[in-house]
């Protein structure tokens, strides 16, 4: 006797959606990682849930990597090594950084 069909529709207890979505984040992540395994596949998931936690899985290297060669493969933008920040005039970072101060300072008062 098999299972029946279930409804794609959105579970409305939010216990059983939290169960649910353990479980099968678990069985994508199996999934991937056999996947990877009998195929010598290099596979990235991301997966965030309701609450904004992050779940990812890189089966061989870094997340990172995986990104990069996707980048490079489909000639979209590559992710910078570090963070491109822009030169600010020193008067103006004087001035930005003053205002901080007095701010903390108030917030101490």
């Amino acid at each position: 006797m098999g299972r029946g069909r279930v409804q794609m529709k959105r579970i409305e207890n939010p216990v059983q959606r939290q169960v649910t979505f353990c479980k099968r984040r678990a069985g994508l992540l199996k999934k991937a990682k056999e996947l990877s395994v009998l195929c010598d596949a290099e596979i990235g998931v991301f997966i965030f849930s309701a609450h904004g936690k992050l779940y990812e899985l890189a089966t061989k290297g870094t997340m990172q990597e995986l990104i990069e060669r996707y980048g490079k493969y489909t000639g979209g933008p590559q992710l910078p090594d570090e963070p491109m920040v822009e030169p600010m005039d020193a008067k103006k970072e004087i001035g930005m950084l003053k205002q901080e101060i007095e701010i903390l300072q108030k917030g101490l008062r």
